[in-house]
């Protein structure tokens, strides 16, 4: 059946959140995106972010570059170390990427992506390299076509698109017609991404656009048996019922046990409260535990808190379109200064001095 992607999201899809997920269902779960020369200068925390465990085949790491040689290298160890899938993240909408002319600014000037996908194709040897784009700066500067005859020369393997403009944000709804446009364009493999927010969604999305595979990101923040749905829809099945409270506090206590794990005690609690809130939003009852599941400093803590609830409580359908992360807001895109007007060169940047910070800032967490 087509291919199913969990988005790379910062300080979401971690080695704990994807083994969960990959336990509910066949994927390719990417790891939260990582800089390349974060990577090379052995950061800690860039390779904790990029870590896995023998049991998750098949590894995939998203990566941020900007500088083609620092992209080569990086691709060269990561196949080196075992990796099976490298992606290239062109398409992150923050201000503190685009402003140094990173992630959705790159495509910006196709000859610098160009550059990047060559180095990186050229240093993973064999191991598959995809890109992820917007579909471009604002609804003046669309870049994504261009991006996809980029990708498609210079070797890489598939193309994702999230069908939002960088100024979009996560607001509005995804323009599937760009997903049917670039697909119409190019020759290799087309993931579309953009409100896939339940199993029916990602075969819509197919039959609507034509794409190969589908990519999923918020739709499966607290609620990763969506892989499973999505499994079921692809193999002809019917997915199963959304499942009671009572049903998903075991996932929960799964979740955080593979947080603890992964991360020690103190810093697996604090990531774990986020968690809480997507699990339980829309729940009835829950919105008044809210400020203590922000608060919790224990598995047991946590536990106490949800045994308040009625396990009975059945699941809030009106939820399943409700975005748990990320405001409808929008923004003016920031870009270097200048930026615009050298649309036509191929150079890469300024680095970036404090690495350990600036991987800090990225990774979400």
């Amino acid at each position: 059946w087509p291919p199913v992607v969990l988005a790379p999201m910062a300080g979401v899809t971690n080695y704990p959140f994807r083994s969960l997920c990959r336990a509910f269902g066949a994927g390719l779960y990417v790891s939260e995106m990582i800089t390349a020369r974060g990577f090379l200068e052995h950061n800690p925390r860039t390779h904790l972010l990029a870590s896995s465990r023998s049991d998750e085949h098949p590894r995939s790491v998203q990566v941020y570059g900007s500088d083609p040689d620092v992209v080569e290298e990086m691709a060269r160890r990561l196949a080196g170390e075992g990796v099976h899938h490298i992606d290239m993240n062109f398409g992150c909408p923050a201000p503190k990427i685009t402003r140094r002319g990173g992630g959705s600014a790159i495509p910006v000037k196709p000859r610098l992506m160009a550059r990047l996908v060559r180095a990186a194709v050229r240093g993973a040897d064999g191991v598959p390299v995809t890109v992820k784009v917007r579909k471009g700066i604002h609804e003046g500067l669309l870049t994504y076509l261009d991006a996809g005859r980029v990708a498609e020369d210079e070797g890489a393997a598939a193309i994702g698109l999230h069908a939002r403009t960088a100024a979009q944000l996560y607001g509005g709804e995804a323009d599937w017609a760009a997903i049917a446009h670039l697909k119409g364009a190019v020759r290799i493999p087309v993931l579309g991404n953009g409100d896939v927010w339940e199993c029916w969604d990602a075969l819509r999305m197919l039959r609507a656009t034509g794409c190969d595979g589908v990519i999923v990101g918020r739709g499966c923040l607290g609620r990763p048996w969506l892989f499973a749905e999505l499994a079921a829809v692809f193999d002809g099945r019917e997915p199963g019922p959304q499942p009671r409270l009572g049903e998903i506090v075991p996932i929960m206590r799964d979740h955080a046990e593979r947080l603890l794990a992964f991360f020690g005690p103190a810093q697996g609690v604090r990531q774990m409260r986020k968690w809480c809130l997507w699990y339980t939003s829309g729940f009835r009852g829950a919105a008044r535990l809210r400020v203590h599941l922000l608060r919790i400093e224990s598995l047991d803590e946590m536990l106490g808190l949800l045994a308040q609830l009625d396990p009975e409580e059945p699941f809030p359908l009106d939820a399943l379109r409700r975005s748990p992360s990320k405001s409808g807001r929008t923004q003016v895109v920031q870009l270097p200064h200048g930026y615009l007007a050298a649309r036509d060169d191929d150079l890469p940047p300024p680095a970036v001095d404090d690495v350990a910070g600036w991987d800090a800032a990225l990774s979400g967490g």
